[in-house]
């Protein structure tokens, strides 16, 4: 939800951290993923939206489950705002409500949720219309609340 441009998506940035760390790992789109038998383990990740992981990354965790829940997995989601100063009870709170699926089908070793940014000049027409409403500005305020 209006994230600025310039920044740097998390998935290659935790694949630039493994491969510094001396681990070998490459950043893909699930559309992209390809054979993934070579693979030891995965780190997946979604942006969270309304509470929910987009619709293909969850269709990729549950079409190879299989294959996932005999390897080390872990999960991230990015987009939901820190609106709340009490950062670890939101992270827990601002859980897509796949990630329970997930643990029972895969069992990851952790989820982490990173915080988004709110740029209203990013928002679509029905987002810019909502947040109109007063309650719903102070759901969605104007800030960066990533670390």
């Amino acid at each position: 939800m209006g994230i600025p441009a310039n920044t740097v998506p998390p998935r290659r940035c935790i694949a630039e951290t493994l491969t510094l760390a001396g681990q070998h790992a490459e950043a893909r789109p699930v559309q992209q993923a390809g054979d993934l038998g070579g693979y030891e383990g995965f780190v997946i990740g979604s942006a969270a939206y309304s509470m929910h992981w987009q619709k293909d990354a969850t269709a990729f965790v549950m079409s190879t489950r299989d294959l996932l829940a005999h390897r080390p997995v872990w999960l991230f989601s990015t987009g939901p705002l820190g609106t709340d100063a009490k950062r670890v009870s939101l992270r827990t709170t601002a859980e897509p409500k796949e990630i329970r699926g997930f643990r029972t089908a895969i069992h990851p070793r952790d989820h982490h949720v990173f915080f988004g940014a709110l740029d209203p000049g990013r928002l679509t027409f029905a987002e810019k219309t909502l947040r109109k409403l007063p309650a719903a500005r102070a759901m969605m305020p104007e800030r960066d609340f990533r670390d």
